[in-house]
């Protein structure tokens, strides 16, 4: 069973997984929670500094905060790793507090842990007015995306060609929280690319149970894709099917676009 299958039997018993984050209602106001999981083999790249891990750690929870339409409050995460290197350490905290920061959220600690390989661990905290979810999208809506795509491919290029301070800085993604939580009240349906535009559509396009395509030359593409792949249709393939650049996927009426617009 892969992590998808996984899921979905999740959902067959909890009700309220298979969004980015949680919606729990309160007396006076809803808190959206999430959490997530990232390793050294599969997530951080040769090359990478403990700050941008820190920074992309937390920032890929407080990007499922955005996803829902909140506003993040706080965050915390559990650093494993198969030693504690004081300096590491310090780099990696400063990477948590400054992307919390970006979005007007606060780190606010968490945990250690000996681990074999870099593991860590996030959950994100926030409040919400208006959530936003994967279903609801309606048929005649458009499919929207925030900022541009290839962040992530262009980082692992850059990685790969030995240019860590430029992977680096394209992994130092800023999270969406105050978009999305513009947009929200415009949505019929949304979520983050984390998943890749491709699948993130499909997504959107099974838990509304409608249809959606897309067309191929409005995708926007990041700048720092054209410096490492010069076929089009290559660029094309890999900004649709890489993921973790955490844009935000959204659909919503054309009578709300130039609204959102603005609003965003």
């Amino acid at each position: 069973m892969d992590e998808r299958a996984a899921l979905e039997q999740i959902s067959k018993t909890l009700s309220e997984a298979g969004d980015d984050a949680a919606v729990v209602s309160l007396d006076s106001t809803s808190l959206v929670i999430t959490t997530d999981m990232l390793h050294e083999t599969t997530d951080f790249p040769d090359g990478i500094t403990r700050y941008t891990a820190g920074w992309r750690a937390v920032g890929a929870s407080l990007s499922d905060i955005a996803a829902m339409g909140g506003q993040a409050t706080a965050a915390v995460a559990v650093y494993g790793a198969p030693g504690f290197d004081p300096d590491e350490l310090d780099a990696f905290i400063a990477g948590a507090i400054d992307v919390c920061e970006a979005v007007g959220a606060r780190y606010v600690g968490g945990d250690l842990d000996t681990t074999s390989e870099l593991t860590i661990a996030t959950t994100a905290l926030g409040t919400v007015d208006y959530p936003s979810y994967r279903h609801g999208a309606q048929v005649g809506d458009c499919v929207c995306v925030t900022g541009s795509l290839g962040r992530t491919v262009a980082g692992l290029k850059a990685f790969d060609a030995g240019d860590m301070g430029y992977g680096n800085e394209l992994f130092q993604f800023t999270p969406r929280v105050t978009t999305g939580a513009a947009l929200a009240e415009h949505t019929t349906a949304m979520m983050d690319s984390s998943d890749g535009l491709a699948r993130s559509v499909h997504q959107l396009a099974s838990a509304s149970e409608v249809g959606m395509s897309l067309h191929r030359d409005a995708i926007p593409t990041h700048s720092a894709v054209k410096e490492y792949v010069d076929d089009v249709s290559t660029r094309q393939e890999l900004t649709t099917t890489v993921g973790e650049d955490f844009e935000l996927v959204l659909t919503l009426p054309p009578t709300e676009l130039t609204d959102a617009r603005e609003t965003a």
